[in-house]
């Protein structure tokens, strides 16, 4: 990335927090109309999602500085918003809790909040509500906290315009990750167009792995005999790996294979998709032969590999 690119995604990034930061208020002297600002009032909001925390934790959780911290929580104590208890487990600490009025003035602050985003967001269609939400979904994945859980996952059956995403992932992926050119795009474009025409429900599937709304994997399980499937397309994005889409999807080919009477499932890989070759090894599959050959602008190895059902 040259530096004239790094300096245009900085000011980029910098636009975008001046615009938002006026959208939601944070600029105003007083967060959402209320006697606090808003550092205040995202402790209140921290302090009442427990019934007793302390100062040490507050300050890991918020990422603010302690000698801050302990301006701000000194100043809630004098208006009566919080008080503070030994802790039971170790009497050196001493844990802090809302008030009843700390407590009226958090629902005051969220329940403003609410309205506020609402009233935001009545002024979208649908449509671009639900890509707003994805979108914010996507910062918070990308520069968010690994502490963070997983964001959970579907697979289910293909529908109209996944055969789309397919080709055009792979593509995109591959040309990103290994070079290959835009013949490897036409291949796979080959094998879904034959998959749509000659598709039998009975003995052949596509699976999409779809989290938050976006498509983030694929695998196919086609027929290639009476007694041998084939699996095909395993392809897992970037954004979803680690969280076992992989070896979920090439489960699901297992199971249906052996429910539709297969006795073998075979599939065709290169050497240098390394981290396919370990989902396919975990799931029984061993390596039958391999070949150089020369595809999609490079000198490849290829693969094949079988499993028994």
């Amino acid at each position: 990335m040259s530096r004239n690119d790094s300096v245009r995604r900085v000011e980029a990034v910098r636009e975008f927090n001046r615009f938002y930061t006026q959208q939601i208020g944070v600029l105003a002297e007083a967060y959402l109309k209320s006697p606090f600002s808003l550092t205040e009032a995202r402790v209140i909001y921290e302090l009442a999602q427990h019934d007793a925390t302390t100062a040490t934790d507050l300050c890991k959780e918020l990422g603010l500085n302690a000698g801050y911290l302990s301006r701000i929580l000194r100043g809630f104590k004098k208006r009566g918003l919080i008080e503070t208890q030994p802790s039971d487990t170790d009497r050196r600490l001493s844990l802090l809790k809302l008030t009843a009025q700390g407590q009226q003035s958090f629902a005051f602050l969220n329940s403003h909040s609410q309205n506020e985003i609402e009233a935001l967001l009545s002024r979208m269609r649908a449509d671009d509500q639900k890509r707003l939400v994805a979108a914010m979904q996507t910062i918070q994945r990308l520069i968010g906290s690994d502490r963070r859980p997983k964001a959970a996952y579907l697979l289910r059956p293909h529908q109209p315009g996944d055969m789309g995403w397919v080709v055009h992932r792979h593509g995109a992926l591959y040309a990103e990750e290994y070079g290959w050119d835009e013949h490897f795009e036409a291949l796979i474009a080959d094998i879904v167009a034959r998959f749509i025409r000659h598709f039998d429900p009975r003995r052949e599937r596509c699976w999409i792995a779809e989290c938050e709304g976006e498509n983030v994997g694929s695998v196919f399980l086609v027929r290639k005999s009476r007694q041998v499937a084939k699996l095909r397309l395993l392809l897992v994005d970037p954004k979803a790996r680690g969280m076992g889409i992989g070896t979920r999807l090439v489960e699901e080919c297992l199971r249906f294979a052996r429910q539709a009477g297969y006795r073998k499932i075979t599939l065709w890989t290169n050497s240098i998709l390394v981290a396919a070759r370990k989902i396919y090894e975990k799931a029984g599959f061993e390596m039958l032969e391999s070949e150089p050959h020369h595809s999609f602008g490079h000198d490849l190895i290829s693969e094949t590999w079988e499993r028994p059902l």
